[in-house]
């Protein structure tokens, strides 16, 4: 830019880029400062699934869902259960706000700038087995049509056009140390310009200094993700008295580039931050035969089939079904003194039931190719990318006989050797249960309850059968370990996503939005997220920030 922009974005994420769009619509000037290379545009999101909550959508109408704002909101509550009445104030109102835009604009909203939806939905956090708690009552897990990268070229694309028009202008490798405040307003940012790299998306990148920076601005937006690739935070602010001690192995779930700098920079500028504690890390983690960063893991989506051991071989006691209530399993998982758990199942639920998460992992979805898709997800045989994982990821197992599969287990065991009576006396009770088509089995009753949904029935959920039928083999277990991933609390922000003192107060200049806030007001979801809600709270609140700041501008 010839002369000084409007607005600087500190981050060229998801929620920094739909910040930016709303501004370029306004006309106004943007300087996009990035830490990492062009080739990393659109940051985690690009990774994602591509997942999105809505409510009462087409999609859900179409296949019998009924849903309704009363009822997501009675959900989302439910889950979040604020407790705080000082730390919760702005996320109770981000929640309303998000619960109604969900229900309204989102759907309408994104499809005009051409993204798509795939006409089955998914059933995410099912929840704890109570109508007002956690969990979502009915499917509202939208996936996209080209899955993350699709969700950010929506929004990158116009963003391009804007610095085509020279309304937006890039840093990458321009690392911010410091912002600039004068007369208590943010002005603008210091910081490192690191050495040029040409590394491929995802890859760590050098933090080698090659010289320094000061920019300044009307106002300053943080979009620069949160905390999951960085142990050392994790580590400081889990909260070890509600879920148990921090694991000891952890396996990282986003790019390394995700390292939580801008909250400690923006709290030292004079910002607010608010539920450090509250986080969300995925109990299904495998290592990445394949990786793409230090410590990649891919996440299991699972369907609800699979039994689930602990690390002593016992059965977790419901609902710590797969896909119900993430917070809940790990806290049981931890209870134990280890930090991880097992699922064992059988090649006729790895080949229905099997998800992972990723762009890379879903070629099918993500290319938009639609023979491969169906292909993959409704002729026989598991998608490529799951049997890829069955055949050469460390913590799978496979054997034609629960003795072998038990001792593979054991060999890769971090823990107790498994005791091989033990698990067989469960297993064979459970498979007892499937003579009749009613149980007093809740996995097995929740089961049932799964194909009512038709979506689930078709794509989603294994017809009920024996584990130990040698028809349904071989065997499979795969050892869970826990995955680092999303950042619930944050700097604090209103509706505007104008960041706030700790007094209460508006900081002048300052904004935030997308994970760093804690996808709103410094903690959106509370202390559970009902998932498909992550890259909604990024452009949510992206979408709040550059409304606001192009009006403010005006």
């Amino acid at each position: 830019m010839t002369d000084q922009p409007d607005v600087i974005v500190v981050g060229a994420g998801l929620a920094g880029l739909v910040a930016t769009h709303e501004l370029v619509k306004a006309g106004r000037k943007v300087l996009i400062v990035e830490q990492e290379n062009r080739n990393n545009l659109g940051a985690q999101a690009f990774w994602s699934l591509g997942g999105l909550f809505m409510v009462d959508t087409p999609e859900q109408r179409r296949l019998g869902i009924k849903d309704s704002k009363e009822l997501a909101l009675q959900d989302w509550m439910g889950s979040a259960a604020f407790d705080r009445d000082r730390e919760d104030h702005w996320g109770k109102q981000w929640a309303q706000a998000y619960v109604e835009f969900a229900a309204t604009e989102k759907r309408q909203y994104l499809h005009d700038l051409g993204l798509r939806i795939t006409p089955i939905l998914g059933w995410a956090e099912r929840g704890g087995g109570a109508a007002d708690g956690h969990g979502n009552s009915v499917p509202r897990f939208h996936l996209t049509w080209g899955t993350g990268p699709e969700v950010v070229r929506v929004f990158a694309e116009p963003v391009l056009e804007g610095e085509k028009a020279g309304l937006v202008t890039f840093a990458f490798r321009h690392q911010v140390d410091e912002l600039i405040v004068e007369n208590d307003a943010v002005v603008g940012v210091r910081g490192t310009v690191l050495e040029p790299s040409d590394l491929e998306r995802g890859k760590a990148s050098s933090r080698e200094a090659f010289g320094e920076f000061e920019l300044r601005a009307k106002a300053v937006v943080v979009t620069s993700g949160g905390i999951g690739h960085n142990f050392d935070l994790v580590r400081k602010n889990w909260p070890t008295e509600r879920l148990g001690k921090c694991p000891e192995t952890m396996i990282a779930g986003v790019p390394a580039h995700v390292d939580g700098r801008m909250l400690a920079i923006s709290e030292s500028a004079g910002g607010s931050i608010v539920n450090r504690d509250r986080m969300w890390h995925y109990t299904e983690g495998i290592n990445n035969w394949d990786p793409i960063w230090p410590k990649h893991a891919i996440r299991i989506i699972p369907g609800p089939s699979s039994l689930w051991f602990d690390a002593n071989g016992k059965r977790l006691a419901a609902p710590n079904f797969p896909g119900f209530n993430n917070n809940a399993t790990l806290k049981e998982i931890l209870a134990t003194g280890y930090d991880y758990s097992w699922f064992i199942l059988t090649q006729s639920i790895i080949e229905k039931e099997f998800a992972l998460s990723g762009s890379e992992q879903n070629p099918d979805i993500t290319n938009k190719d639609l023979k491969l898709t169906l292909k993959s997800r409704v002729a026989k045989g598991a998608p490529g990318p799951v049997e890829a994982f069955k055949d050469k990821g460390e913590d799978f197992v496979v054997a034609d006989n629960l003795a072998d599969l038990v001792a593979g287990m054991n060999k890769i065991a971090r823990g107790p050797q498994l005791d091989l009576q033990v698990i067989e006396r469960q297993i064979v009770a459970r498979d007892r249960e499937i003579t009749n088509k009613f149980s007093k089995d809740l996995q097995l009753m929740a089961v049932n309850n799964a194909r009512q949904y038709l979506g689930d029935k078709v794509a989603r959920t294994a017809k009920p059968h024996k584990i130990l039928d040698p028809a349904h083999g071989p065997l499979i277990a795969v050892r869970l370990n826990i995955l680092s991933r999303k950042t619930l609390g944050g700097l604090e922000t209103n509706l505007d996503s104008q960041v706030m003192h700790p007094d209460g107060s508006a900081f002048d200049g300052l904004y935030a939005a997308g994970e760093v806030a804690g996808f709103g007001g410094g903690g959106v979801h509370g202390y559970n997220a009902l998932e498909g809600t992550f890259l909604g709270g990024c452009i949510f609140s992206g979408r709040a920030a550059g409304l606001a700041l192009a009006k403010k501008l005006a």
